[in-house]
């Protein structure tokens, strides 16, 4: 199992999926987002991981595309649980290599993100891995 570490971030990713554990990823990005508090709200991002609505119609979007049925709710950021399993479709569509840096800094900044407007956040992140 591999565990994520801050020598580990900068690597753009050599693991595959099933070699990835990101709890660690995930519980970092909680803290920084919510201090872990599931009902947390700012502006349009709700939950512990503070998802917006583009990030739901995303994951429903890329659900379509691999003809899955289900399909999440915007009250579905409330639920923990379902916020990470939202978090890891985006990974697993957005970021195949699994690469860390690329998984905290597009969670901050989108798919589109810059070193520079995200240095801040990733080292927060970083902080609690």
């Amino acid at each position: 199992m591999f565990v994520p570490s801050a020598a580990d971030a900068g690597n753009r990713g050599k693991k595959k999926s099933s070699e990835v554990n990101w709890e660690p990823v995930i519980n970092a990005i909680i803290q920084v987002e919510s201090n872990g508090k599931c009902t947390a709200k700012n502006g349009n991002q709700c939950g512990a991981m503070q998802i917006t609505p583009i990030l739901v119609r995303e994951c429903n979007d890329i659900l379509k595309k691999k003809g899955c049925k289900k399909r999440y709710k915007l009250s579905d950021r409330f639920n923990l649980e379902k916020s990470k399993e939202m978090f890891l479709l985006i990974q697993s569509f957005h970021n195949p290599k699994n690469s860390i840096e690329h998984a905290i800094r597009s969670w901050n900044g989108g798919q589109q993100y810059t070193i520079k407007s995200t240095q801040r956040y990733f080292e927060k992140v970083m902080s609690y891995l």
